[in-house]
């Protein structure tokens, strides 16, 4: 029977761990320095090396060879999962005060050490408190908020970093060449990509593709695509200019084209992220797609939920563009009122209405996180429309800007939110980015914001008659 790759492969020898040197150039200097340890803690995501150096900790604590199959009397693995209970820790509590049969010292892995239950770990942490001379453990996990703090604290604690995309990819070719096996590079990036972080799970993954290579047929990326039901990439980039675009007819093509072609519209949704995550940078305004995506593995029809997340995008633009329009019957008494407006003093709006009390004090200007100066169409700001596309898209901003009122003043908004409880609200970065979002869909662009944690300053009087008589609107200033 063939020896699975990551088996074949593991490291023997603390110098041949790829990725985690911050972990291994310690140990190896404590080791030489002769500086054991009682206790260590191993914790960090899953096939990354714990266990691996977990075994080789214990082999050159005693000097011992190791190779995979090393097994010593004096080195004892436990699987905590399945020897999680409080009589199995008191079990060991008794066996480790044996002497060890022929090493320096007895070592005890304990795997997966957050599965113990309460009363197992308080067994173990009066071990741990007061070991014996000979005793070592070394300690693994995954998830080390499980561990009490009790226990973390009585041991020396080393955290694994996700494997990069990088010393994957490199580790993966050396195994490849080694193993006579053809393969691009591309194919090599989409498999480290797949291992998200994890060294098992890549080379897991090259040794299932391996027999789709022969002397005539290197495994290519868009092979791997086929045999793991990817999306191609092509489809993805389309998917995520056509939601750019606001062209719904593509999404939905694209969409169909995918569920037909098999793919799951969960892997299609990761492929998704993993993109975004890459370009996130460039295009920050992505990013509540980034967050929206996640969803689709939560839900319970990921082929609907995948679908409303990226047309409501564009359904929600289009009905933005009719509601920006003014109906042609108040085209011309809008007309009339700018003519009338011979002061420059800027314009003032209020939603809903509410009788001011004094003028605010000036703050610095907020600049949009997007776009140049100049980029603003505020001559298109139809609030009622920037409230309504709030409330339907950001539930948590839209309870804010309900209250608001603003004012226009050329190439910039300025937001009078009523108090300074508000106005630290839509100060808060993530608001700002969602601020943003929000006018540029609605068709004002991109125009500096400055908030105002006070109600706007006094209104004209005519200006606010003439907004009544036309049932709402612009209010503008008049001479008497």
């Amino acid at each position: 029977m063939a020896q699975a790759l990551y088996r074949k492969y593991r490291s023997k020898s603390l110098s041949d761990i790829v990725g985690q040197e911050h972990v291994t150039d310690i140990l190896q200097r404590s080791l030489a320095a002769g500086r054991i340890s009682h206790a260590y803690l191993l914790t960090g995501p899953k096939g990354v090396g714990k266990t691996s150096i977990a075994r080789i900790l214990a082999h050159e604590i005693n000097k011992l060879p190791y190779n995979d199959d090393s097994t010593h009397l004096d080195i004892i693995e436990i699987d905590a999962a399945s020897n999680n209970g409080v009589e199995d820790i008191r079990e060991l509590r008794d066996k480790v005060q044996i002497a060890p049969v022929s090493a320096a010292k007895k070592v005890y892995i304990i795997d997966e050490v957050h599965m113990l239950s309460k009363a197992a770990f308080n067994a173990l942490l009066k071990t741990l408190e007061e070991p014996p001379e000979h005793a070592v453990f070394i300690l693994a996990t995954t998830d080390v908020d499980k561990l009490p703090a009790t226990i973390i604290s009585r041991t020396q604690r080393f955290s694994f970093r996700p494997i990069s995309t990088k010393d994957a990819i490199k580790h993966l070719k050396y195994i490849a060449t080694t193993e006579g096996i053809t393969i691009d590079d591309a194919a090599l990036e989409l498999i480290a990509q797949r291992g998200d972080g994890s060294f098992r799970d890549s080379i897991s993954l090259l040794d299932q593709l391996t027999s789709l290579a022969s002397d005539t047929k290197s495994i290519t990326k868009e092979l791997i695509e086929q045999t793991l039901g990817l999306a191609p990439s092509e489809l993805v980039n389309q998917l995520l200019e056509a939601y750019e675009s606001h062209n719904l007819a593509q999404i939905v093509a694209l969409l169909n084209a995918s569920e037909q072609s098999g793919i799951q519209p969960t892997v299609l949704s990761s492929q998704l992220v993993q993109t975004l995550r890459e370009r996130i940078v460039e295009k920050p305004q992505l990013l509540p797609l980034l967050d929206q995506l996640l969803e689709v593995g939560k839900s319970s029809k990921p082929t609907i939920k995948l679908l409303t997340i990226l047309a409501a995008h564009s359904a929600q633009k289009t009905k933005s563009a009719a509601l920006s329009a003014p109906p042609a019957e108040v085209s011309a008494p809008i007309a009339e009122l700018e003519r009338q407006a011979t002061k420059p003093k800027p314009v003032v709006h209020q939603r809903p209405a509410a009788t001011p009390r004094h003028a605010p004090e000036p703050t610095p200007t907020i600049e949009a996180p997007q776009g140049k100066s100049g980029d603003a169409h505020l001559e298109n700001l139809n609030w009622e429309n920037v409230v309504e596309f709030a409330r339907k898209n950001y539930v948590a901003i839209y309870s804010v800007l309900k209250k608001c009122f603003y004012e226009v003043d050329g190439d910039r908004l300025i937001i009078y939110t009523g108090s300074a409880f508000y106005k630290k609200k839509l100060d808060d970065a993530k608001y700002r980015v969602n601020i943003a979002t929000i006018l540029e869909e609605t068709g004002a662009g991109n125009p500096a914001i400055e908030v105002v944690g006070t109600p706007p300053p006094p209104k004209d009087s005519t200006a606010a008659a003439v907004a009544a008589i036309m049932g709402g609107g612009e209010e503008v200033s008049v001479d008497n």
